[in-house]
C-alpha cells in the first residue's frame, strides 16, 4: 500500500473515532456536566482529520503541476 492509501485509510478511521468522541459527547451532556476531557476530546481527531484532509484534497493539484513540468509545459 502507497503512503497515499494509508492517509484515506487513516483519514477514514479517524472519522470514525470522531463521530463516536461528538456522539459520545452528546450523550455525557444529556445525563449532566460532562468531564472537560470528554468536551474537548473530539478536537484531536479532529485536527488530525484536516491535516490528512487537506493532504488529500492538494494532492491532484500537486500531482497535475509535477506531471506539467515533466511534460515540458
Amino acid at each position: 500500500m502507497n503512503f497515499s492509501k494509508w492517509i484515506r485509510q487513516i483519514h477514514r478511521w479517524l472519522s470514525i473515532i470522531f463521530t463516536l468522541t461528538v456522539i459520545a459527547n452528546f450523550v455525557a451532556m444529556g445525563l449532566g456536566e460532562p468531564p472537560a476531557w470528554l468536551v474537548y476530546s473530539p478536537l484531536l481527531p479532529l485536527f488530525l482529520l484536516l491535516f490528512c484532509g487537506l493532504y488529500m484534497f492538494v494532492l491532484p493539484y500537486v500531482a497535475r503541476s509535477t506531471d506539467e513540468q515533466r511534460a515540458g509545459g
